[in-house]
């Protein structure tokens, strides 16, 4: 494991919040490797001896990542009172040599007939980070739709349509394939709103068929199958940890979506230029 904050270190170990263990550690209770610790201290606790009043802290449970291409028909949480199949079902961590395996939960929702990239993790922190509606880290789908949408819906979808009265757009659109009244599109939002790419699609008069997210941040869901899952690699995580440490703020600015003093947004007129061609049939 990198090293981590003393302080994190031991609220995952159950000393308290993380300004509890603060306390502790300027009251000089707490000793890495027999040597007093000082606040802004870092260690490892899978190679360091971590003691608090001389007594060694039980062992964290390590942070575990996954990635699954959920399934339609399954539901995104931990349980489910009507006996429906779960994300969590679906991901059987090998058992550890002491105690029981990690507890995942969801980062985000995909609804139960969407399916495509979902991160389970045991990281709280990271948890929080990313489902913020501060952090606004990209999301990709496909989506099939009803019907095949003209150069004007594909623009109407780019400078940015109202729902639950504020503006929202997609960030891009393109179109891959349209045949026997179907079209599979590609788009891109930042907001994490309810049924966000749904609603937008079905608010021009082309209901969704289909809903798979391909991407999710630094996320890329790749050649995975349906119902799969894996560990994310080193590199994944340290640039999913960068991304929720880079959105730890909210932006600066406008809101997704809003209004410019005129009404137009300059990502729309920005856009308009490009509509058409992204918005050509393939």
């Amino acid at each position: 494991m990198e090293k981590e904050r003393l302080q994190k270190i031991l609220a995952r170990a159950g000393y308290g919040s993380r300004r509890g263990c603060e306390e502790i550690i300027e009251a000089g209770r707490v000793s890495v490797d027999g040597r007093p610790a000082k606040l802004g201290d870092k260690a490892d606790p899978e190679t360091q001896r971590i003691t608090v009043d001389g007594t060694p802290i039980a062992r964290p449970e390590p942070y575990v990542y996954v990635m699954l291409n959920k399934p339609r028909g399954t539901v995104t949480t931990t349980q489910d009172p009507h006996g429906r199949k779960t994300v969590v079902d679906l991901v059987a961590l090998p058992k550890p040599k002491r105690g029981d395996p990690p507890r995942l939960h969801p980062v985000g929702r995909l609804d139960y007939d969407s399916e495509g990239l979902l991160l389970l993790t045991n990281d709280g922190t990271l948890t929080q980070r990313l489902t913020h509606p501060s952090y606004e880290h990209p999301r990709t789908y496909r989506v099939l739709v009803e019907g095949e949408p003209e150069a004007e819906v594909i623009e109407r979808w780019q400078r940015g349509i109202t729902l639950d009265g504020r503006m929202t757009r997609f960030d891009t659109i393109v179109v891959e394939e349209q045949r026997r009244g179907e079209t599979w599109l590609t788009v891109t939002v930042h907001e994490g709103r309810k049924h966000l790419v749904r609603r937008m699609v079905a608010a021009l008069g082309h209901p969704p068929k289909r809903l798979i997210r391909v991407s999710m941040g630094p996320l890329q869901l790749g050649t995975l199958d349906a119902g799969k899952w894996r560990f994310l690699s080193e590199p994944e995580v340290r640039l999913l940890r960068k991304e929720g440490l880079a959105r730890n703020a909210p932006r600066r600015g406008r809101r997704p979506g809003q209004r410019t003093p005129r009404g137009k947004s300059s990502a729309g007129r920005r856009d308009r230029g490009t509509s058409r061609s992204r918005g050509k049939r393939r």
